[in-house]
């Protein structure tokens, strides 16, 4: 089945989010009765690790599929403008509280038959969703679902590699190049697709390391979390882990992040050979393997499937 892809730019802070759309090209844009699906990128990433221009990526196999999938670059990444730049002042809190707002009502707008969109994030980009639900009563209400792959919202393991990725590189190292420059150049300096503020890249390293506060305002994400799930507001969830990610989503820190928000109507899905899957996949892979549209992939997509089917029967 043929998709469409366009890219839509939502004004933002004197700049312009770029929100990319892909669809099948005989969905209707008019008449679509499945909630959408909202993506949201990581740290040092963008919206095209779920897309590409030829075809490939999870959004696409899921269009293919009839769905209508969006993919957002965060202010400053992507296609968003203007660029990362030394002076720019937003964080992971603009995000949550403005951003994911902006883009969900923008979304909703788009689609006046339906009242929730999915949400997916990847690694970060789950911590941030999660975020934004535990906080925003609207979100509780109005999202579909959330699936995550590779999210954790700390990171407690121990290992070799764990200290010269997280503890020197990111922690150290990742700092003093955006200290030094006004932001972390990830792309120049081959770690990563995209580039990162120096205020999300200190306040991420603040909850891989401690509280689930917000930096800005002082919101308690955490208590928060607790109390959607002791109203039984969170969404039905699936977080799935790659047991070749072996730092930045490492299983048990997923499980762990579970836990914490306390989800009780949520599946958690280990990727891995010993669990009948091609590969033991990584955090970048599990999304951009070229296995990965005949692997998990296509459970994904009966999940969503079964999700429109059990929402159209209510």
């Amino acid at each position: 089945m043929a998709i469409k892809q366009d890219s839509h730019f939502i004004p933002y802070l004197g700049g312009r989010l770029h929100l990319r759309q892909i669809r099948s090209s005989d969905t209707d844009i008019k008449d679509m009765s499945k909630p959408p699906i909202l993506m949201l990128h990581g740290a040092m990433s963008n919206g095209r690790v779920f897309y590409s221009e030829t075809g490939r990526g999870l959004a696409c196999f899921l269009a293919e599929a009839g769905f209508v999938v969006y993919a957002l670059d965060t202010q400053g990444r992507g296609l968003s403008t203007p660029k990362l730049q030394r002076g720019f002042t937003g964080g992971q809190g603009e995000v949550i509280r403005d951003q994911l707002p902006l883009i969900h009502h923008y979304i909703l707008g788009l689609h006046p038959e339906v009242s929730k969109v999915h949400w997916c994030g990847h690694s970060w980009g789950g911590v941030l969703m999660a975020s934004a639900i535990s906080r925003f009563p609207l979100f509780q209400d109005s999202v579909a679902s959330l699936l995550t792959f590779g999210s954790k919202r700390r990171i407690k393991i121990r290992s070799l590699k764990k200290w010269m990725m997280v503890d020197l590189g990111w922690n150290k190292l990742a700092q003093a190049i955006a200290w030094s420059h006004g932001y972390l150049a990830a792309d120049k300096w081959r770690m990563g697709m995209d580039n990162e503020s120096r205020q999300s890249l200190a306040q991420s390293i603040d909850w891989v390391r401690g509280d689930w506060i917000d930096h800005d305002d002082g919101f308690d994400y955490a208590r928060a979390a607790r109390g959607v799930a002791e109203q039984g507001k969170w969404p039905k969830s699936w977080f799935i882990a790659g047991s070749g990610d072996h730092v930045l989503g490492n299983p048990a820190d997923v499980q762990s992040m579970v836990k914490e928000c306390q989800l009780k109507d949520v599946n958690y899905t280990l990727l891995s050979k010993a669990k009948g899957y091609k590969h033991d996949y990584g955090h970048a892979d599990m999304l951009t393997h070229k296995d990965a549209v005949d692997d998990h992939f296509v459970q994904v997509r009966q999940w969503y499937l079964n999700s429109h089917t059990s929402t159209r029967h209510r």
